[in-house]
């Protein structure tokens, strides 16, 4: 065994999991390190305070001289807690979070200093910004960058640092983060919604969406996970033979949690709850040393900054009990990978969820109506959904027995499959008032209030409705929500508004009443988006020919799905809608591509390093070894030593043929990047690179992962798979 695998295993075996001190009652310490609208009653003024209700409530620009009432109680506030510093914390398109720290401290004269922390620093800060992707809107020398205070999302302390939510934009104003086009989808959502939600209710004033996300993610012992190269570079394993026990008893998933583990997930939620992120739900996912953790659902907005809050602090959580949290979404081959289930539903400033049932045909209409309008919202732009799940790390789950395939299809269950045949034929135009009766009756009044356990889950949907609120199961583990939430926000919004208008125009120019109105035009999409639906087996080969004929697509890497945000009719939606315009949204296109591009790259210099500089090697010194031995043989035996040494000849002979190919998939590989980074386009690099350099990864894992079942344990250099899955 090598010398750093032998201390890495040694330094696990030893490890004691750390104590932690659960005795406090969670509601206790929620969100006690939080500038949340309790702690905004005790230290702003009433003005202050409303002021930035309104803000939250209805977007209202908040006054300068009040930003300084507030930025002075946030001050005072964050000293009480022991905070020194103060970020801007936003979301740049790195996917990673990004903070620069400013003291407090200020001097002024004559020796003296004082804790300051003005209006102005509140607001508004200029990062340099030059070098976070921006898609070409600006040179790389203009590294003017702004963010802005996001009041909707609440200040918090992490450490001894006050972090600010905030957007993140160019001199020119062109978004470059997540979170501006988030917000400017969950305003158009809410505008769209809300005129819709009045027809059943005038009392509403503001839809709300909500997110519930579900993170899944890997625990490796830190000093495992750093003697494997290819994991401390890529956050996966590029080469590993299977073990000989792997997922295949199931006796993993919701079993006892692993000690060790157990105290990194207590510690873990006692953060978040001090953080005001509400986990709640914590078990042992399929695939060994793979668990999940799950929040209560909040408002969107906030629900994604929780959760890209969430997986830094689990990096840093991890840390403290000398794991590595790998959030990749296949770090290794042959198990289950980590997705990130999307639940989104919406929901009124009446406490109504426009996904849920109620008890009367009138609120069973509603329901209806926001159901069906975003199956069809899902059918026009099934293209454009696929490519917000987009990514090179997410392409290993999809179209896997083990997540939904890329095919975007709608599940709904045999329930409410039944209640869309039947509406589909409500009369065309005017109901007589039986029809009317019949309808509400019988139809929409069968409705049950309660849809959570009316139909078993289909776990090969990749978007599915779960009883009150819709499931995007294809989200992969490493994403920022906010890429798939805008995008179905956003496509949610505009079927809202046609929706709108075609009622609104059969109720003034075909003198329909309402509920007719309503019925006629749900009728009609029905018809046009039962494509989508599909309550099958979503893994088999015959799903994908079925869905061939209905027409959908089937974008299996990236770069084919990613093409989708960049269409005509892309463009068009999210300029028409306000939340991106071309530039924004045709930067973002090619940040993706070329992060593609880099990811691969990188993938393929560790995979050539390792196989050249780790494996060969090896292999060679392990049939050096029975050389000497078939050597010794034929000293002893002469012309009859093969008698001896013939399953040595056997093994130095494959061992030799798996170098050779090794050696020549790396020196393939290596040529075939020369040639896709010598090209200015950027599509066509990515082409390059998923079609001519990613499948020779397989073909050099293929012998590497055979010569590590024929080079004795002792030599081989890596961690392997049984340890890294199976050490606690």
């Amino acid at each position: 065994m090598s010398t750093l695998r032998f201390q890495a295993l040694k330094e696990t075996l030893s490890r004691e999991p750390i104590h932690i001190d659960e005795s406090e009652r969670r509601s206790a310490i929620f969100g006690e390190n939080v500038f949340d609208q309790n702690t905004m009653l005790q230290y702003l003024t009433k003005d202050a305070y409303n002021s930035v209700i309104d803000a939250i409530d209805h977007g209202s620009k908040i006054d300068r001289k009040v930003a300084d009432q507030i930025s002075s109680a946030m001050k005072d506030w964050a000293l009480s807690k022991g905070v020194t510093h103060y970020t801007h914390w936003f979301q740049p398109l790195t996917g990673a979070t990004a903070e620069k720290h400013d003291a407090f401290f200020e001097t002024i004269g004559n020796g003296r200093a004082i804790e300051k922390f003005g209006g102005g620093q509140l607001v508004q800060q200029e990062p340099d910004a030059s070098s976070f992707p921006n898609g070409g809107i600006r040179n790389t020398f203009e590294a003017r960058g702004y963010t802005a205070w996001d009041p909707t999302s609440p200040a918090f302390i992490y450490g001894t640092t006050l972090c600010i939510p905030t957007v993140f934009v160019s001199y020119t104003g062109e978004a470059l983060d997540y979170k501006t086009p988030l917000l400017r989808a969950l305003q158009a959502v809410d505008g769209a919604a809300t005129a819709v939600a009045k027809y059943f209710d005038k009392n509403v004033k503001k839809v709300n969406a909500s997110l519930g996300w579900e993170q899944e993610y890997f625990l490796i012992d830190s000093a495992l996970a750093a003697s494997r190269p290819d994991l401390v570079m890529t956050g996966r394993t590029l080469l590993g033979h299977s073990p000989a026990k792997g997922q295949q008893l199931d006796d993993h998933y919701f079993g006892s949690i692993p000690v060790r583990a157990l105290a990194f997930m207590m510690d873990l939620e006692m953060e978040c709850m001090r953080l005001g992120i509400p986990v709640k739900t914590r078990h042992n996912e399929v695939a060994p040393n793979q668990f999940e953790l799950a929040p209560i659902y909040e408002e969107t907005n906030l629900a994604v900054d929780h959760n890209s809050l969430l997986m830094d602090v689990m990096d840093k959580v991890g840390a403290r009990h000398n794991f590595k949290v790998l959030l990749h979404e296949k770090p290794f081959a042959g198990v289950n990978g980590s997705g990130k289930h999307n639940n989104w539903s919406l929901g009124t400033n009446t406490g109504v969820n426009l996904l849920s049932p109620g008890k009367t045909p009138m609120s069973n209409l509603q329901f209806l109506t926001f159901f069906i309008n975003t199956i069809k919202a899902i059918y026009e732009h099934e293209e454009l959904m696929r490519a917000g799940i987009a990514s090179a790390s997410n392409d290993h789950r999809l179209g896997a027995n083990e997540a939904p395939p890329a095919i975007i299809s709608v599940f709904i269950g045999d329930q409410l499959s039944a209640v869309l045949k039947e509406l589909e034929g409500v009369t065309d135009g005017k109901l007589s008032p039986q029809e009317k009766t019949d309808l509400k009756l019988n139809v929409v009044g069968k409705i049950p209030e309660i849809l959570l356990d009316n139909t078993d889950r289909n776990r090969t949907s990749p978007f599915a409705f779960t009883g009150n609120k819709f499931e995007f199961r294809a989200v992969g583990s490493t994403a920022n929500c906010a890429n798939p939430m805008t995008i179905l926000n956003t496509i949610v919004a505009k079927q809202l508004q046609e929706f709108k208008k075609e009622v609104d125009t059969l109720i003034d120019e075909k003198d329909l009443k309402k509920d007719e109105a309503i019925f006629n035009v749900l009728r009609e999409y029905i018809k046009q988006s039962k494509d989508i639906l599909f309550e099958g087996n979503g893994y088999g080969q015959e799903w994908e020919e079925e869905a061939a004929q209905r027409g959908l697509s089937n974008n299996k890497t990236t770069p084919d799905a990613l093409k989708a945000k960049v269409s005509d009719k892309s463009i068009k939606l999210f300029d028409e809608m306000g939340v991106m315009s071309e530039i924004e949204t045709k930067a973002r296109y090619e940040i993706e591509v070329e992060e593609y591009v880099m990811r691969i790259q990188i993938e393929g210099r560790v995979l050539g390093d390792i196989a050249r500089n780790h494996v060969i090697p090896t292999a060679i010194r392990y049939q050096n070894i029975l050389i000497n031995n078939v050597t010794g043989l034929k000293d002893l035996y002469g012309d009859d030593y093969k008698k001896y040494a013939g399953e040595q000849l056997e093994i130095i002979e494959a061992i030799s043929k798996h170098i050779h190919k090794v050696n020549v998939g790396v020196t393939t590989m290596i040529n075939e990047r020369k040639k896709a980074n010598k090209l200015e386009d950027i599509e066509q690099k990515a082409h390059e690179y998923c079609y001519k350099v990613k499948p020779l990864f397989d073909e050099i894992r293929y012998s590497c992962d055979k010569m590590e079942l024929m080079v004795e344990d002792e030599l081989w250099p890596l961690t392997k798979y049984r340890e890294l899955l199976f050490t606690r």
